[in-house]
């Protein structure tokens, strides 16, 4: 019996020796915490008597992590771990009364686990553990079936996030198109910001304001253009979790706009082989002239309402811009391989087939699409310089049709007025004007001034000038084939003008649509000073020319509309990405045939253009002006104006009958 006694009484010592618990118990929770991301949660620890003298220890039982420590009668928030700074807390004022839970804020996916309280007093202690067993998720739901639209309407794509996340608590919220990684719109501190919005949905996407609050992150896209259908990703940030959603946009086919830009490229085609296949096959020359008037007008009006539709559902404003005054050139450029001399009074005729007004007012508007939309950043000396340019550009236009007596003010002083200045106006209007522009070019990608030593090329043409006007050259077949051999150095000089304009589109590609009206319009910079347009109809190769400039290039330009808005109807992006690229180059083609045939043109067809040609060779000043204009005053320069023209009438019927 004793020797029982004394086995009970050690086993209880050996029991309180093992178990520094003895005094107190420190309770828990009855069971795991399930604790909402973002939110605040409760770790409970606490004694049922209040202690004397309490350390409470807060740690991590996986890491060893301190969460938290209250010693000497006040919490140390030195000691804690990092990750817990400003997010655990004692209950300070509860102590006392052997309240020790501990309170988590902010809640992250991190924070899940076992956590253990251990409470000291005196030479006594306890403990207790606290699971946080799941942190919910980051619920993101959208659209399970997808959203149809058609052009034009506005739709909402749906995201909403879990309830229990507070939106005070969402770091950000994007809304991105999938193919691209197109930010749409970006919801971050609380706050919208449009501006961060990619350029094609920039002032078209905006979220539910009033429905923020309740979680609800929808998106309003107003405007639906085609190349908007696809996947949209909502993606939300919160707690150090992310989550998304997406939704589907589908696009029902084409509007009425659509429909119409095909209708009208379709009939411009089809006026155009019409009218061609008919007036080929024609003999008489009342038909023969309506026939011609279709092909001069008809496409390229159409081309012109297309565009215009085009732009209002799709494209750019310098996109359009260039390519509309292309279409008004268009049948400009017809007349000089097709005149109707006989049939047009003779101010008219004067106007398009001798002076080249019609240039000077598409380069205007050229170089201000090209310095608008190319050289933003361009200083102001330079874009000043580049507007008086272009005003020269205006003043060489009203000169001529001063000179030619379309304007009231053509008296003698006027005329004299004119001709003093119109050597200065076009050699700075045709001249510097392309090579500033091309030097421009070259100093937004190369940042150097050098570049600006291209501006000397017109330098050139007071080369043509001393050789074709020099007393050395008195013959005039000499004269003659010495301006040839100049319009042939500009157009090699053309060409190294071209093989810069590629190098810079291999370079980057955003100046493919640029690139190619500078080209073009270098192009037709030497056009305009190689030949009188009244010349064009000793071409032989006139009627192939007049065939490709009526309906090849309608075909090459309604097919490449057409192709671009199919492509981007069905895959939602374009397939050339601008028009220019398309359109410039097929008339680049043309303005280089006929540069080139007009150079081999027989010198002498009659005394009466011989004596024209050399007469215009020596009353004007310079090479920028023997084309652009016609000295009136001259005592037989009507006369023979007129008598050069009957020529052509005559010259034109004569050709035609031969070819037909």
């Amino acid at each position: 019996m004793y020797f029982k006694m004394h086995f009970q009484c050690v086993l209880m010592l050996i029991f309180v020796m093992s178990d520094d618990s003895l005094g107190f118990d420190v309770r828990g929770p009855s069971g795991p915490l399930v604790v909402p991301l973002g939110g605040s949660a409760i770790l409970p620890c606490y004694v049922e008597t209040p202690l004397e003298e309490v350390k409470v220890v807060w740690k991590r039982t996986d890491s060893e992590a301190l969460v938290h420590l209250y010693q000497d009668g006040e919490s140390r928030p030195e000691a804690q771990h990092k990750d817990y700074h400003h997010r655990a807390h004692f209950f300070t004022d509860q102590i006392q009364h052997g309240n020790f839970s501990l309170l988590l804020e902010n809640v992250r996916a991190e924070d899940e686990g076992v956590y253990r309280c251990k409470v000291y007093s005196q030479q006594l202690a306890d403990k207790t553990l606290v699971e946080i067993k799941h942190v919910e998720c980051l619920l993101v739901s959208g659209s399970d079936r997808s959203v149809s639209a058609y052009d034009g309407e506005d739709v909402t794509l749906s995201c909403s996030v879990d309830s229990h996340i507070k939106p005070e608590h969402i770091e950000e919220v994007s809304w991105r198109k999938t193919d691209g990684y197109i930010l749409v719109l970006l919801f971050q501190n609380n706050k919208t910001l449009p501006d961060s919005s990619d350029e094609r949905y920039r002032g078209r996407a905006e979220l539910f304001t009033a429905e923020i609050p309740k979680g609800n992150f929808s998106l309003r896209l107003k405007s639906i253009r085609t190349e908007d259908k696809g996947v949209y990703m909502c993606h939300v940030f919160a707690g150090g979790l992310s989550a998304n959603a997406t939704v589907v946009l589908v696009q029902l086919g084409f509007s009425w706009l659509h429909i119409t830009v095909l209708i009208l490229c379709i009939v411009a085609s089809g006026s155009a082989l019409l009218s061609w296949l008919v007036y080929s096959r024609t003999g008489n020359r009342n038909k023969r002239l309506c026939l011609q008037v279709c092909l001069f007008l008809c496409p390229d009006v159409t081309m012109l309402l297309a565009s215009i539709i085009w732009f209002v559902i799709e494209g750019s404003l310098y996109e359009t811009v260039s390519c509309c005054m292309l279409y008004v050139l268009g049948p400009l450029r017809l007349f000089w391989v097709k005149p109707l001399a006989t049939d047009l009074p003779d101010k008219i005729l004067k106007y398009i087939m001798i002076s080249h007004t019609d240039h000077a007012a598409f380069m205007a508007v050229m170089y201000s699409v090209l310095l608008a939309e190319h050289f933003p950043n361009v200083s102001t000396v330079f874009s000043s310089s580049s507007f008086g340019l272009l005003v020269l550009m205006c003043l060489l236009f009203i000169t001529q049709l001063a000179k030619e007596k379309v304007l009231a003010c053509s008296g003698e002083s006027s005329r004299k007025m004119y001709s003093k200045v119109s050597k200065f106006v076009a050699t700075c209007g045709f001249s510097w004007l392309p090579s500033l522009q091309l030097a421009l070019l070259l100093y937004t990608h190369f940042a150097s001034g050098a570049v600006f030593i291209i501006t000397a090329l017109p330098a050139l043409h007071w080369v043509s000038y001393i050789f074709c006007n020099g007393k050395k050259c008195a013959d005039q077949y000499c004269q003659y084939f010495l301006c040839k051999l100049i319009w042939l150095m500009m157009i090699a000089i053309t060409g190294v003008v071209m093989y810069f304009y590629i190098m810079l589109l291999r370079n980057k590609e955003a100046d493919a649509g640029p690139v190619c009206v500078a080209g073009f319009v270098q192009a037709l910079w030497v056009l305009a000073f190689s030949e009188v347009p009244v010349n064009y109809q000793k071409l032989r190769m006139r009627k192939i020319l007049f065939l490709y400039g009526s309906a090849g290039l309608v075909l090459v330009n309604s097919a490449a509309l057409m192709t671009e808005l199919i492509m981007k109807a069905v895959h939602g992006v374009r397939l050339v990405g601008d028009l220019r690229i398309v359109l410039f180059p097929s008339e680049w083609l043309f303005t280089v045939a006929l540069l080139v045939l007009s150079v081999f043109v027989p010198w002498k067809v009659g005394s009466t253009g011989s004596q024209k040609a050399s007469q215009m060779l020596t009353d004007n000043g310079t090479p920028g002006t023997n084309h652009t204009s016609l000295d009136m005053t001259q005592k037989t320069g009507e006369s023979h104006e007129m008598e050069t023209l009957r020529n052509a009438g005559n010259s034109e019927e004569h050709q035609e009958e031969e070819i037909n």
